[in-house]
């Protein structure tokens, strides 16, 4: 091969290198540009998804902010300044069932989703109010579907409590401190409201105390 020839054919080479080496690089540059452009999505995606949350969530706190305003129709009311909140060792004398306030055990009962399938002591259960619980009641009156709703709620719920009260007189109550509800059903939308309105609400005597940690039933 000529001297011509050597380096037509060097040149060739030269030439096929540094055209697979602009290929190559030119490959590199789209994969770059391609896994910039998914990143970017999604992290465009994760922002949207949080900002979606975000909004979702600031519309649940505007929700319960609200709900906490109105007035729960056909709730009673104590003042609660007549409520005591002294702690006794012997058995109390309450003027409503179940009590909403008063005079009471110094141990309270466990409330932090708690549901108890038999009767529990008023004085514990009444502490457990001065700390922000709702005490759920219901006596043989309510349907069996109605209990097992409502269990299933106050389970999903800390601070609150559930229990029999056989001699109660609606068939479904609700009591905070200084608060109570009847209703028939556990479906009646005023079990969410007052679930709501007084869970470690504006009437508890010690917001922030424990649920946790106190008297369970045996």
């Amino acid at each position: 091969m000529s001297k011509t020839s050597k380096k037509s054919a060097a040149t060739a080479r030269k030439a096929r290198v540094e055209e697979m080496r602009r290929a190559e690089k030119a490959r590199e540059r789209r994969n770059r540009i391609l896994t910039i452009s998914i990143s970017a999505a999604i992290v465009a995606g994760l922002v949207a998804f949080g900002a979606y949350g975000l909004n979702k969530a600031n519309d649940k706190d505007e929700q319960q902010q609200a709900a906490a305003k109105k007035p729960v129709k056909g709730e009673k009311s104590w003042n609660a300044k007549k409520l005591t909140q002294n702690h006794v060792a012997k058995a109390v004398s309450y003027p409503m069932n179940p009590p909403v306030g008063g005079d009471h055990n110094q141990a309270w009962m466990t409330c932090d989703g708690s549901v108890y399938t038999k009767a529990i002591a008023n004085e514990n259960a009444v502490h457990s109010l001065e700390h922000g619980a709702v005490w759920v009641t219901y006596n043989d009156k309510a349907a069996d579907a109605d209990v097992k709703a409502l269990a299933d709620k106050v389970t999903k719920t800390p601070y609150t409590l559930m229990s029999p009260v056989k001699d109660q007189a609606g068939a479904i109550m609700l009591s905070a401190w200084g608060k109570q509800l009847t209703v028939d059903k556990a479906s009646d939308p005023r079990v969410q409201q007052f679930l709501t309105k007084y869970v470690q609400g504006a009437q508890t005597p010690e917001p922030g105390a424990a649920c946790t940690n106190g008297i369970d039933a045996s």
